[in-house]
């Protein structure tokens, strides 16, 4: 039986993260060619390995990238020799301040939030769509936003914790789901799809309290594993979503609801 993604390359920005990691040993295992990409190559490499990925795979490379950065951006996907079918930027770039409770939030500390990761979500979309552009060849980008793009906070879930959920991050993800759509849009090809998927929350060895707490909001399943994720991304990569293109899949066992 032919795998998902087999004969296809596919490039992961952000491999070296808590998504990225799963995803590039899923894509493997789907018989994609993988280009991973992170900021930091060495740490990238080191963290793939500790999650058993075989960093000496015939079907893996490895690249520095920082998407934060438009000219590193626009310098990849200009390289002749890129051959890729797909991307999936599952980075997350943000300050130091960032998570600060809402009236704890200044105006340049939000504002240089949303140039770091609203600001590299536009840039590597826009790149994608030119790199299509010269290629003429079919690309599906997989943009990662969040439940939290869709619906507001429950903020309650966070009551007996020190943590919240960031202004920043609703703000931007729900605006990466838009120019998502208003990119596919504007190129208009039906070889060009870009469609988002939003994760409920991942486990992440949060508070016990928390953890608790969110679960009372799904059908029980609580925070999910990563690896939940993933079958919707490969599902968006592969052909047998040839013609999705501007949607959002929501993967959080009802919490949205």
């Amino acid at each position: 039986m032919e795998k998902l993604l087999e004969n296809k390359s596919i490039l992961v920005a952000g491999a070296g993260g808590l998504l990225g990691t799963r995803l590039v040993s899923a894509l493997l295992e789907q018989g994609a060619k993988v280009i991973a990409a992170d900021i930091n190559a060495e740490a990238m490499r080191e963290r793939l390995s500790l999650f058993g990925v075989n960093i000496e795979n015939d079907k893996l490379s490895f690249c520095e990238l920082n998407v934060a950065k438009e000219e590193d951006v626009t310098a990849f996907f200009k390289k002749r020799e890129l051959q890729v079918d797909g991307a999936v930027n599952s980075t997350y770039p943000r300050n130091k301040t960032y998570g600060r409770h809402f009236f704890d939030v200044t105006l340049d500390s939000f504002n240089e939030n949303l140039s770091l990761h609203l600001g590299s979500a536009f840039i590597f979309t826009q790149q994608c769509a030119a790199y299509f552009k010269w290629q003429q060849q079919p690309f599906s980008l997989v943009n990662i936003s969040s439940i939290y793009g869709v619906v507001a906070p429950k903020f309650e879930i966070y009551n007996n914790t020190s943590m919240t959920m960031p202004v920043e991050y609703a703000a931007i993800k729900s605006a990466i789901q838009h120019v998502s759509k208003y990119v596919a849009a504007y190129v208009n090809d039906s070889r060009f799809r870009i469609n988002c998927v939003s994760p409920g929350g991942i486990f992440d060895n949060q508070p016990e309290s928390f953890l608790t707490a969110y679960k009372t909001k799904t059908h029980g399943a609580g925070m999910l594993d990563v690896d939940e994720i993933v079958g919707s991304i490969l599902f968006l990569l592969s052909n047998q979503s040839k013609y999705i293109t501007g949607q959002n899949i929501i993967v959080d066992d009802g919490f949205s609801l």
